[in-house]
């Protein structure tokens, strides 16, 4: 047996651990950036509380950004160009560490300036140079700064991966570039510390809440059966779905239930783990592409995804899919694996139903001539983690019986 396992140095879980941030923090730097997901986390004094511990610790916050959407290219370009001209940025990055406080977004948005900030090809320093399949195939030569995320969300497990998903931006539209979410990706991304107080996903809405949710449990699905996998991640995969199963549909009536956004929370973190060392599959090659050329938010797009592509996997991946039934809702050992597959997925397909998911393409007024665009453009190494390998065409094919219902 032979693999590797990629974890953040530290993982600080646990109600009211953001009162930890500065001590533990301190440990490693005394110098921060610290980038915001949301303006919410300001209203409601979460987010000085933080800063509060960093500055009694002694950590100087050198600068603050909010980003409330899904970071681009200009985004990070023009983040790193301020942070260089106005704090002089250049060199000497030993003691200072970039702070996430947010959802995925944030996170990324940290980690690409973390990554952007010490090169010093000053060529190539756009980051869509960086990115996977987009520019010039640039690679990072200086290593990454310190990263630590604080997720206010239970959704994308960012906090434990070592990928940073940026957008095309207007510019690069205008510049020839066809829109894009494509990855920057780098072992020196995954943070040094994750530090996940449930108690920051309260202030999450509904919608966030429960599309975010499902990016939790499609990613745990699709790192479960990934041409990648490898046994470590496997029980932390059943733990996550487990936690999720019963924590998620509960959420949409009790918001402010703490234990079961400590579920969904330790949900996430799984998920997280898993996919940075076993992969995705289908639901994370299309996602991109729906939010590229679409508009579509992530989490919608992995809930409106993930049970057509369990169907469409299911025959290769029944053996491990009946498993996971007869695990996770407590089917008789001797049903098959093909009908323990068929009520898991019926399972899911239910759970996106009582959250109120998007269940359809038309759903979101996808208009069907952007299915071939959408195919075209849902390749990476999310795809090639599928268990079942699918042209173009089988993919566009797929897409059209999600427009017009399964």
């Amino acid at each position: 047996m032979i693999y590797d396992l990629l974890l953040p140095s530290k993982i600080a879980f646990g109600v009211g651990r953001r009162a930890e941030a500065g001590k533990l923090i301190r440990q490693i730097a005394n110098r921060a950036i610290v980038i915001a997901g949301s303006r919410k986390l300001a209203n409601n004094g979460m987010l000085a509380e933080i800063v509060k511990s960093l500055e009694s610790s002694g950590i100087n916050v050198l600068a603050s950004e909010t980003i409330s959407q899904e970071p681009t290219t200009n985004n990070v370009d023009n983040l790193v160009l301020r942070l260089r001209n106005e704090y002089s940025l250049t060199k000497n990055f030993d003691d200072l560490v970039v702070i996430a406080i947010g959802g995925g977004s944030a996170i990324d948005l940290a980690k690409s300036v973390a990554a952007m900030l010490p090169q010093q090809n000053t060529d190539s320093l756009s980051i869509k140079n960086y990115l996977e399949g987009v520019g010039t195939g640039s690679i990072l030569t200086a290593k990454p700064l310190s990263i630590v995320a604080i997720p206010t969300t239970a959704g994308t497990g960012a906090e434990a991966t070592k990928n940073a998903v940026i957008a095309s931006s207007k510019s690069d539209i205008d510049t020839g570039f066809k829109p894009f979410k494509k990855s920057l990706r780098d072992d020196g991304l995954l943070p040094r510390i994750a530090i996940i107080d449930p108690e920051l996903a309260l202030s999450c809405p509904k919608r966030i809440t429960t599309e975010s949710g499902m990016d939790t449990v499609a990613q745990l699905f699709e790192s479960y059966v990934s041409k990648r996998r490898q046994p470590f991640t496997d029980a932390l995969i059943e733990q996550g779905l487990s936690q999720a199963f019963e924590a998620l549909p509960k959420l949409v009536d009790n918001p402010n239930d703490i234990e079961l956004r400590s579920r969904m929370a330790h949900a996430s973190l799984l998920s997280g783990i898993s996919l940075a060392n076993a992969g995705l599959g289908m639901v994370h090659g299309i996602a991109p592409a729906l939010g590229a050329y679409c508009g579509v938010s992530h989490g919608g797009a992995c809930a409106l995804l993930l049970p057509l592509v369990l169907r469409v996997n299911a025959d290769i991946c029944e053996e491990r899919y009946g498993h996971l039934g007869r695990l996770l809702l407590g089917i008789d050992q001797n049903v098959s694996n093909e009908s323990a597959t068929n009520k898991l997925i019926d399972h899911v397909e239910n759970l996106c139903n009582q959250l109120g998911t998007p269940r359809k393409l038309s759903d979101l007024n996808i208009d069907k001539n952007m299915i071939p665009i959408i195919a075209q453009n849902s390749k990476g190494s999310s795809m090639s983690g599928n268990p079942k390998n699918l042209s173009e065409q089988e993919v566009a094919e797929i897409l059209y019986r999600s427009r017009y219902g399964r």
